[in-house]
């Protein structure tokens, strides 16, 4: 079930939600089984015959939490509890997600051929599962208390955020669900409009998007050439098709948790306002960036044993970050691109610290917006296309590998410009016909820019209502207009933007990171 489905929109939520009001009159010890069991409903839509695994899954860490507590006083069997608990949850994790890989890539490198298993990724698992390891490792530590089975299970199924995130800790949930407080009116009124909101960009937006994107990567993946016009506007495309998909996304879980009454942390923060990498990490996917540091990075050793110890620590941490986002050589080239950034980066920082023409050259804000947002744009081809080969053409061609080459169509409507300024053209087919540029492509790549580099982010809009778990937002826009309030003004606002997506919705698609 889709959060932009009419389904979930007019049927599932409405019955969700009044039944969890219902039963959080009478008290938490019953509104939490009704949540879960909501829960329960909600990814068992997709596939009924992966609940037991999640179930599961969940039962079987519960039993492990008890186990690692009651072992707190004999280190030995607390650490022995919770690497057996470490390894159960990856093992499920790879047998699902990463077994065709590795056999596809044994395959590869023996020359033999090896079956395939073809086993359905279960949604959600990457998720999912590092919660649930994050929690063991917490237990461990001593930094968790003991909980009900019924309120472990809202922590792990809580359907706003299931599917795709954001990553939360027990410590950020649990006490909001021993609160159960009374649903207020101003968490409806917040909660819907974060909800419309992420649904705007997400079928407004992403999706109109997707239809310049995918044709040149289909394209490039079945092994056709790309032109040079058309592989920057691909990745322009899905560039800001994934932003705005990833965003709209993290807005309807948020909105939605505060329906319920419960604030998830932000998980997006304006990232391609981001003036470096390292400042980038800290606006994309904040929850992942801060599971990978907490529980990979600083266990490698994180900054203490020194920079070089430092920079394989952030390569190591990016590339097994790519790897968890998929199964599959792109998804790790983009995350080793990431992690050599990194490196840049704090490389550059440090040198900085020496020169004072370095510095100088690092100050220069808008030179590290640049040059930071090019680098996003190219690991992104490497995330997107689906074969290692569609990837290389497309930026091969971005790196004006084919020469300034354009599609002959383009050529033709433009004259004898392009001869005077010396440009080649291909005379190949055009993957995307010009007038869908013209008509539909370049606005909305004009307006996605326009909305990610200037305007104002959900954090700012709704700083009024702190929709956030414990993080501190920007300042709120300087637009009076554009400052979220309960009032008749919002309203009409949120209304409008409610029906422009239920026109924009007639073709349901899933979000992005559902595949992982």
């Amino acid at each position: 079930m889709l959060f932009n489905s009419y389904t979930f929109i007019f049927a599932f939520l409405p019955v969700a939600w009044l039944a969890y009001a219902a039963a959080l009159r009478i008290g938490w010890p019953l509104a939490s089984p009704v949540l879960a069991l909501a829960s329960l409903v909600f990814y068992g839509w997709w596939d009924v015959r992966f609940l037991p695994l999640l179930l599961g899954s969940m039962l079987v860490n519960f039993i492990l939490g008890r186990a690692i507590e009651a072992a707190r006083t004999r280190p030995p069997a607390a650490r022995l509890w919770l690497i057996v608990g470490v390894v159960f949850n990856l093992g499920l994790l790879g047998v699902f997600k990463y077994t065709d890989f590795l056999l596809g890539s044994l395959a590869a490198v023996s020359g033999t051929d090896l079956p395939l298993l073809g086993l359905v990724l279960p949604i959600g698992i990457s998720f999912f599962t590092f919660q649930q390891i994050a929690y063991l490792v917490d237990v461990r530590q001593g930094l968790s208390e003991r909980y009900r089975l019924s309120d472990y299970a809202v922590f792990v199924t809580f359907f706003p955020q299931l599917i795709a995130g954001p990553i939360v800790h027990h410590r950020e949930m649990m006490p909001q669900f021993a609160k159960g407080r009374t649903i207020l009116a101003e968490d409806v009124a917040l909660g819907l409009s974060i909800f419309i909101a992420g649904l705007f960009k997400k079928v407004v937006i992403a999706d109109n998007l997707a239809a310049f994107a995918s044709p040149v990567f289909a394209a490039a993946d079945a092994g056709a050439e790309v032109s040079m016009a058309e592989a920057w506007g691909a990745a322009l495309a899905y560039t800001f098709q994934l932003y705005f998909d990833f965003s709209g996304y993290s807005d309807m879980a948020i909105g939605l948790a505060r329906l319920f009454g419960i604030r998830l942390p932000l998980n997006f923060l304006s990232p391609y306002k981001a003036t470096s990498i390292i400042d980038f990490w800290r606006r994309w996917h904040i929850t992942l960036s801060r599971f990978l540091r907490d529980y990979l990075y600083i266990p490698l050793g994180g900054n203490r044993l020194g920079p070089e110890r430092r920079y394989v620590n952030l390569l190591a941490t990016m590339l097994l970050g790519g790897l968890w986002h998929g199964a599959g050589w792109g998804f790790v080239l983009w995350g080793g691109l990431h992690g050599v950034y990194l490196v840049l980066n704090h490389a550059l920082l440090a040198a900085a610290r020496k020169s004072r023409a370095l510095a100088l050259l690092v100050s220069q804000r808008w030179l590290g917006w640049g040059v930071t947002f090019l680098a996003v744009v190219f690991a992104w081809v490497f995330f997107r296309a689906t074969t290692l080969e569609g990837a290389l053409e497309i930026t091969h061609a971005m790196l004006g590998g084919d020469g300034l080459s354009l599609p002959a169509e383009f050529a033709a409507r433009l004259g004898g410009l392009p001869e005077r300024l010396g440009l080649a053209f291909e005379d190949r087919p055009a993957h995307i016909a010009l007038g869908a540029w013209a008509r539909t492509g370049v606005p909305f790549l004009l307006v996605a820019a326009a909305l990610a580099f200037l305007g104002p982010n959900t954090a700012q809009i709704f700083l009024r209502g702190d929709p956030f778990y414990g993080q501190d937002a920007e300042p709120a826009p300087r637009v009076a207009a554009l400052r979220w309030h309960p009032g008749v003004a919002q309203a009409v606002a949120i209304s409008v933007l409610f029906i422009a997506s239920l026109l924009f919705a007639s073709t349901i698609s899933e979000f992005l990171y559902f595949q992982f």
